[in-house]
This record gives C-alpha cells, structure tokens and sequence, in this order.
C-alpha cells in the first residue's frame, strides 16, 4: 500500500505538495465566502470559480504539449513561484479593503492560466518520480495525502475567516507554494527515471486529439471524467449554497462540510492504493456509485446527517478520480502523456467553466440541495450507458 514512499523524491515532492494543497483549500474556502459575502449571489460565484478553469478549457491542450517538450520539473518550480505571488496579492487586496469582485476574478483568472501548465506537468511528472510499476500506487498515495492536507485546508480557513477575516487565508497560502518550491527543489536530480520526451513539430496538439479520440481505452475514460468534472466536482460552488441555504451555516460549517468530503477521500484514496489492477468497467462503476452518494447526501435530513454522507462523497470522488488517472496514465504512450493528462485536465477541471454556473444557478433558484443532487444525476447518467455497453476495455495491471 505504502510502495511509493520508500522512494526519496516521492516523499519530497508529496510532503510540498501537501501543504500547498492544504493552502490552496484554505484559499478556495477563502474564494468562495468572500464572493458570498460581496454579492450574496450563487451564480456570481459559479462564474468566479469558472474563472479559474476557463483557461485549462481553452488552452489545456497546449499545456500538455508544454509539458511533453519541457522539463517538468522546472515548470513546476516556476508555477509555483507565480501561484505565490499571486496569492500574496490576493491578501492584501482582501486586508486592505480594497478587493472587488472584478479584481478577485482576474486574479483567480491568472491562477488558472498557470494551472494550463501546472496540471498536466504535475501528473506527468510522476511518471519520472516513481515510474510505470509503481504509478497506480503513487497515484492513489497522492489522493490520500492530498485529502489529508483538504482536511485540514477548509478547516483552519473556517476558523481563520471567523476569527480574523478572509485575507489572512491568501497569504497563508502564498506561503505554502514556498513549501511546492522547496519539495521539487530538493529532489535528486539523477534519482528521476528518464522518459521519452516530444520533439517540437506542426500541428502536435491536432495529432493529441486524433490519438486519443481513435483509442476507445483513452475516450471513454475521458468521457467520464469530463461530465463528472463539469457538474460533480463543484463542490466550492455547491457547498457552500449547501450548507447555508439548506443548513443556514456559516464559514465554519462550509469549512467542516469540505473537512468531512477530504476525510472521506482519505479512505477511498487507502483503498484505491491497494488497487492492482483497473478497467474501464471499474471506472464507470466508481462513478455510479459517485453519484448515488451525491444523491443521497443532497437530500440529508440534518447537517450531522449530511457531514457523514458527504464523507462517502469524499470517499467516492477519490476513488473515481485515482482509478481514472492511474488508467490513462498507464495506457497513454510516454511521448503523449502529456497531452493525455491536459485532456483530463480539462475534463475534470477545465469543464467547470461550463458546469459551476449552471450549478451556481440550480442551487440559487431551486435550494442548495438542488446543485448539489444534479451532479449526483449527471454522474449516473453517463456511468450507466458505458456498464451496460459490452465494448469496455479489460483490466490492467498497475
């Protein structure tokens, strides 16, 4: 279960990783609750958090194919450098009184921009860390430890943001990218495995799309990922109507609602680890099941109900997420991981630009638990055509 941690640069880069993640988590808490209380509208903050993933929809295939000329591990480095400028603004804008929703998202707006290289750098990169045999277990180790640190993140940003506001939140985050820096700075260079890297030459990014829309093993998974990401994972739109339209929460229950998901994402990522081998079947079945959590955690009865549900959501969203990435990673070519990864990206990630409003809206107009329960449906909806087909692809070892 444990594999991938024996190795020097995989814990160097998990151990940044996680207190950037824990920052970033802060700050998304930090995002929403400041739009909320600026606009106290759903939909402005559906179109917000769309800001930060309009720039992986639009360029997300140019990222990966960024990431498959470059070295990954120095882009890494400078989106980390960016990001914490970016946040260390984010903060002061916020204690000076001076952010507005329009300054908020251009900034969340450059963030993105630099996640269209992060992204697909940051999981290729693991190829080079621990290589092909070990990949389905670093994978899933990521989503423990990632999960971990998003237990924590909205946690402290709920008790941070009662106590003494919003902006203290951005800079604790901008301070956590030094730790990303630090990580991938410290790793020994000749320690990396080698992978094929692409030459530069015409119409790369045509020549991504062609390869993956002709391997039914490569679109079907990305399908999925693609209507999961746009209406299921949005839950910094969807949450925080949750909780407060249905609930009558404040930042604190938001923060212990995303808690409870990352503590559940926790054990799903522990079981993913122990995972050997995958399949596009088992793919669709995590994201069936996915959704029926989402479902039945939307119509919770209390928020004590709701924290436990939205714990097997947490649980869930891991499990889907890790097999889904283990099984591109490991049937894409090295030379087109890259790009692979920027398609996924873009599915779970870039698609918010079209799905966060849409959610936005629902949770606004009909109730939270609206927003919330329609990206269960979207889930099931696709999860269930792909089990019943009889063309799904057979199990790999990982």
């Amino acid at each position: 279960m444990f594999s991938s941690l024996r190795i020097r640069n995989f814990r160097l880069y998990m151990a940044g990783l996680t207190v950037s993640v824990a920052g970033n988590w802060m700050q998304n808490v930090a995002v929403g609750w400041l739009v909320l209380q600026l606009t106290r509208s759903g939909t402005v903050l559906g179109v917000v958090t769309a800001a930060r993933y309009a720039p992986l929809l639009l360029l997300g295939a140019w990222g990966g194919l960024v990431a498959d000329r470059h070295d990954k591990r120095l882009l890494l480095r400078l989106a980390a450098s960016i990001q914490l400028v970016v946040a260390a603004v984010l903060g002061v804008l916020t204690m000076t009184h001076v952010i507005d929703v329009w300054s908020l998202t251009t900034l969340i707006l450059v963030a993105g921009v630099v996640d269209v290289v992060d992204t697909p750098s940051r999981q290729a990169f693991m190829n080079n860390i621990v290589g092909r045999d070990r990949i389905g277990n670093a994978i899933a180790l990521n989503s423990v430890l990632v999960n971990g640190a998003r237990v924590v993140g909205p946690g402290i940003a709920g008790f941070v943001i009662s106590t003494v506001g919003v902006g203290p939140c951005f800079l604790l985050n901008a301070a956590s990218f030094g730790a990303t820096w630090l990580g991938l700075q410290l790793m020994r260079r000749d320690e990396l495995i080698p992978t094929a890297v692409e030459l530069a030459a015409k119409r790369q990014i045509r020549a991504g799309l062609r390869y993956v829309l002709s391997t039914p093993d490569l679109r079907t998974p990305l399908l999925l990922v693609a209507v999961a990401g746009a209406f299921a994972w949005e839950f910094p739109v969807s949450i925080p109507l949750f909780t407060s339209d249905t609930f009558q929460g404040g930042a604190s229950e938001f923060g212990w609602a995303l808690s409870a998901i990352s503590a559940g994402s926790i054990a799903g990522g522990l079981l993913a680890a122990r995972r050997r081998v995958v399949s596009q079947r088992s793919v669709a079945a995590s994201a069936l099941l996915w959704g029926i959590a989402i479902l039945a955690a939307s119509f919770a009865p209390s928020l004590a109900v709701a924290y436990g549900l939205l714990a097997v959501v947490g649980s869930g969203a891991v499990t889907f997420n890790a097999m889904s990435k283990t099984f591109l990673q490991i049937t894409s070519r090295d030379q087109m991981r890259g790009r692979v990864m920027a398609l996924w990206s873009i599915g779970w990630q870039g698609t918010t630009v079209l799905g966060a409003p849409v959610v936005g809206l629902l949770g606004q107009t009909l109730g939270g638990r609206y927003g919330l329960a329609f990206g269960g449906i979207c889930c099931i909806a696709v999860a269930v055509p792909v089990l019943l087909s009889r063309r799904v692809a057979a199990g790999r070892s990982t």
